[in-house]
């Protein structure tokens, strides 16, 4: 019996717990257990599963009761060039998906933001957001604490930079709701995303204003941050980072490139992304953005739960006398260059395709030009689908693709 199947017996026997196995042999020994375990208890066959190409060890501080690997199909378009504040030249930008027709869309759109001189990308604001709830006795004892917090910025500031060597605590604003205080902390968090780092930061600081004040502390995260939850709070204020790409297309490079007019993709995009989203109550007024901020995510090792965020896109399209403006503006798109899913080897050799592993110099400056490549991406896809839908060509791409 091998030490593998020895571990898996222990387990079904009731002597060791799943998330026991790594404190009686090493990662990869633990993985391969539970992997027979589940064989043996399931029937699955688990072969593929385990294969992959880093050591499980060193996913040890992103999975717990590792088995093995999803691996997703993973392409590249481009090149893309850039004019960014972070972001220069052209770039070739990996997405992962299982959605066939995907890449082919994006690439379509990319190719015309290329011949079109490239697109423009700036990060317009920048700032990690956590929001503590804070009971109190009543609406007067929450002015208090409100103003208290508004007259000592510093100190807490203080407390929380005190937890990080590299996060920078912005501004704090009071929400009050009753005899509920929530506190809405923002931090510059430079090339990490950030949300650990801001977690970590803001419990210092709740420390101080339990200490200095009547408030007593409910909820580290009080759901006005707001992460990974649809929230016009993150639409209106930003969370992560707020950042724009706009490109101008000359009116016969549309019908050229797009198959279809100037005139017909503004229309689509009033009545399909503006009209249509306002209908339905949406917060993000944009075609598809998801679709590339989700591929873009599983490839760069970002938080795949934050696509959520990132859908609070607009697009806007102008048909100007000069050709076809359009632009998307992400306004809470949460990337990072270190930390999270960056390390692992998939992920880090996607970003260094981009040029953007790890922390930039000066500090942020990567995950700027991260954001303002995706930004870029983005555009190029809801350039693209809008201009299946004002032609018509949608459904047939996708027969042609065999998807």
């Amino acid at each position: 019996m091998t030490d593998a199947e020895t571990l898996a017996r222990k387990v079904q026997d009731g002597e060791l717990r799943l998330y026991e196995l790594e404190d009686h042999a090493d990662a990869e020994t633990a993985a391969a257990a539970r992997r027979q375990l589940l064989r043996e208890e399931t029937g699955a066959d688990l072969d593929t599963v385990g294969e992959y190409a880093f050591d499980a060890a060193d996913a040890d501080s992103n999975i717990e009761n590792m088995v093995g690997a999803a691996q997703i199909p993973m392409g590249v378009v481009g090149p893309l060039p850039i004019d960014g504040g972070a972001a220069e030249g052209e770039h070739y930008l990996p997405l992962a998906t299982t959605e066939g027709a995907l890449l082919a869309s994006v690439n379509r759109g990319v190719s015309t933001i290329r011949h079109a001189g490239g697109a423009t990308a700036r990060v317009l604001k920048s700032g990690m957001t956590r929001a503590p709830v804070f009971r109190v006795e009543d609406v007067a004892e929450a002015g208090e604490v409100s103003a208290w917090v508004r007259e000592h910025v510093d100190e807490l500031a203080d407390a929380a930079e005190s937890t990080t060597s590299h996060g920078e605590l912005q501004e704090v604003t009071p929400y009050v709701v009753g005899d509920s205080v929530f506190l809405r902390f923002s931090y510059d968090t430079k090339d990490a995303m950030g949300m650990n780092m801001a977690t970590i930061a803001t419990e210092a600081a709740c420390d101080v204003i339990e200490a200095e004040t009547p408030a007593d502390l409910v909820a580290l995260s009080g759901n006005l941050c707001s992460d990974k939850k649809p929230a016009a709070i993150n639409a209106v204020e930003g969370r992560g980072r707020t950042v724009s790409a706009d490109v101008l297309i000359p009116h016969e490079q549309v019908e050229e490139r797009l198959d279809t007019t100037t005139a017909a993709i503004a229309e689509a995009n009033t009545r399909k992304n503006l009209v249509g989203s306002a209908k339905a109550g949406a917060l993000g007024f944009n075609a598809h953005a998801a679709n590339v901020v989700a591929a873009a995510f599983l490839a760069l090792g970002q938080d795949a739960a934050q696509v959520v965020e990132g859908s609070n896109t607009i697009t806007t399209v102008d048909a100007r006398e000069e050709g076809l403006y359009a632009s998307v503006t992400l306004a809470s798109l949460e990337v990072g260059t270190v930390g999270g899913g960056t390390s692992l080897p998939t992920q880090s050799e996607a970003l260094d395709v981009l040029g953007y592993g790890g922390g930039g110099d000066p500090a942020g400056s990567n995950a700027d030009a991260l954001a303002e490549v995706i930004a870029a991406g983005v555009l190029a896809g809801e350039l693209s689908l809008l201009a299946a839908l004002s032609s018509r060509h949608l459904s047939s791409a996708h027969a042609e693709l065999g998807r």
